[in-house]
């Protein structure tokens, strides 16, 4: 059995270990290959309104392909507004990646309005198969150790957010054996001439079309046009608003976009949970081995993400 043979029978196996009722259908290759081994009976996407959101038009072409019912929904900027709030409480998080969350949280309330109890989703793919463009630009060996790491103390929000919705999230790439697979996967087959998730998309190139398949990889704000926010948050916060929260607060923020963020944030969460030893690890709920304070917020933190203001280390 070649590679691709061994990849497609896993997940499978992955795939017949979570199953579900429906599937956050984006159109890209993730999901793609999700839908067609799933084959779930319905397919959910969402894009800010009058936004460029190009999953509306690959989600499309899936669902039809597949012949698999597709219900879609767009948010105004009104209702993203008014939704951040219940977001950031859920999440306990001020990180600028907020629009991808809130595109995760309006996926889910459109599934949980159309009486869906689960749902799939492609967490897991881009960190497993180098889908990210940094990542391609590591040595094979880099590339290797840093998907190690990364996959001790990830986590995603569609999880929290689908606990907060009584939706069960299913994760395929995130099942123990095909996580195991794939972290033995070369990191050769996972980039190949600059292309992230070579392998994942070689393996289903003969099964779906190849603007799926082939499909560049776009982050959940840009395939929902949820990008769009980031302008219009950071035009909500005036000059002197944010000199004056650089000097008053201790916390190191990045743009007007991540002060505002963390206005919201002190009003519906509250203080920050400082690092301490004998506070639980967010990620495995042990307690640490050593403190791991961020270095903006003082929030405890992975090996690499504060999950608290959304604070990247450098990757090695």
């Amino acid at each position: 059995m070649d590679i691709c043979e061994q990849l497609r029978s896993k997940l499978r196996e992955a795939v017949e270990r979570n199953k579900a009722d429906g599937i956050l259908l984006s159109g890209g290759v993730d999901t793609g290959i999700l839908a067609f081994v799933a084959r779930p009976s319905t397919g959910f996407t969402v894009a800010l309104k009058d936004s460029p959101a190009s999953d509306l038009s690959y989600s499309e072409k899936v669902s039809k392909l597949l012949e698999i019912q597709h219900k879609k929904m767009e948010f105004t900027t009104e209702e993203a507004l008014a939704t951040l709030p219940e977001v950031i409480r859920i999440l306990k998080t001020f990180d600028l990646a907020l629009p991808n969350d809130l595109a995760i949280y309006f996926v889910l309330k459109l599934a949980k309005e159309n009486r869906i109890s689960s749902v799939i989703t492609g967490d897991g793919a881009d960190e497993l198969f180098a889908g990210y463009s940094y990542m391609a630009e590591l040595r094979p060996e880099d590339l290797e150790r840093y998907i190690r790491r990364l996959s001790q103390n990830w986590h995603f929000s569609a999880g929290y957010l689908g606990k907060a919705l009584d939706i069960e999230i299913r994760q395929p790439f995130l099942y123990k054996d095909f996580v195991r697979f794939a972290l033995e996967v070369s990191p050769e087959l996972k980039v190949k001439d600059g292309v992230g998730k070579y392998i994942l998309r070689k393996s289903f190139e003969s099964l779906l079309p190849p603007e799926i398949v082939w499909r560049r990889k776009e982050p959940i704000e840009y395939g929902s046009g949820s990008t769009k926010l980031h302008e219009i948050i950071n035009s909500m916060v005036t000059d002197e608003e944010f000199r004056s929260a650089t000097k008053e607060i201790d916390i190191k923020f990045i743009n007007k976009e991540h002060f505002f963020y963390w206005r919201i944030y002190n009003q519906v969460v509250g203080e920050i949970p400082k690092a301490s030893p004998s506070a639980p690890s967010p990620f495995t709920g042990e307690g640490w081995s050593e403190v791991k304070s961020c270095p903006c917020c003082g929030a405890a933190m992975g090996t690499y993400h504060c999950p608290t203001c959304g604070f990247s280390r450098p990757m090695l």
